[in-house]
């Protein structure tokens, strides 16, 4: 038999086929829009009416969830691709003024834009490269987690929800589908009590991961066929609690998997509009634009 040429398990991605939302509560849903509608360039998402203190935000194939309620701060960073970071930075910085009562901050740096959201919400924009299969959405959730845990939440993800792991240099990045993931970092730094956020993730297999949580005691909320929720990453060898955040899990039965999610243009302006260019379209191999 020949070497193989290639890695044939580098294309694996396991049962979590993709990281969905990331949901944060919000205490005014107008300046959220301001931020993440006007000055990110995402858009709000225009089929389900969700009521006056719910908006749901699309980007690409993700969203970002944002109920009215005390800020909520993810003990971390999301990092998101978008098509320009020109374009971006020029969003953020002509909504500064309207924002300059919050939080908010924008930093350029050598190859993203570093942004503080209106409550304090870290988001890290890179730009995508032509062809690359994201061209707008959420690559990543980066949680900041106490020292000497990492291992054991791998092991969490790998025995429990059946995702593949990566553990080095006290980073442990989970695999979710095939160009996404959660990391975790561990750091000295203090970290904030948690406050409730939580994100929501599709699997593939649904049951085996319930099983492995129901024996650990840490569904937190079971009442639809199609969806449970833990908060616990816990060390399966010890029993040790190591990070809350909570977790959606969907099943691919789910009836709102796969939903086709509206991403406009956020560079079609009045002024300067276009016929026939509304909708955010990715840039293609060889192409220019």
């Amino acid at each position: 038999m020949s070497t193989p040429s290639h890695d044939r398990s580098s294309q694996d991605v396991g049962n979590i086929v993709m990281l969905e939302h990331v949901n944060v509560t919000v205490p005014d849903i107008e300046t959220a829009a301001l931020f993440y509608v006007h000055a990110l360039g995402f858009t709000r998402d225009p089929y389900i009416d969700l009521g006056p203190d719910l908006m749901w935000i699309n980007l690409g194939e993700q969203q970002f969830h944002l109920p009215a309620g005390e800020p909520q701060v993810i003990r971390g960073t999301v990092e998101i691709v978008v098509p320009s970071l020109a374009a971006t930075q020029a969003r953020l910085e002509a909504m500064a003024p309207r924002l300059a009562d919050t939080r908010f901050e924008v930093r350029s740096a050598s190859t993203s834009l570093e942004v503080v959201g209106p409550w304090g919400n870290r988001i890290r924009c890179f730009e995508a490269a032509v062809g690359e299969r994201m061209q707008l959405g959420m690559r990543r959730v980066e949680f900041s987690v106490p020292r000497g845990s990492t291992a054991g939440i791998g092991r969490f993800y790998d025995r429990v929800m059946g995702a593949p792991v990566a553990t080095a240099d006290n980073v442990c990045t989970v695999r979710a589908g095939p160009h996404q993931a959660l990391c975790f970092t561990e750091t000295d730094e203090p970290i904030a009590d948690y406050d409730g956020h939580h994100i929501a993730i599709y699997v593939s297999d649904f049951s085996n991961p319930y099983a492995g949580l129901i024996d650990r005691n840490l569904i937190i909320e079971d009442t639809q066929e199609c969806e449970y929720r833990f908060q616990w990453i816990v060390d399966p060898d010890s029993g040790e609690p190591l990070f809350e955040i909570e977790h959606e899990v969907r099943s691919l039965t789910h009836p709102l998997c796969g939903r086709n999610l509206v991403n406009r243009n956020p560079d079609q302006q009045l002024a300067t509009y276009t016929p026939s260019f509304d909708v955010f379209s990715p840039r293609k191999p060889g192409s220019l634009i």
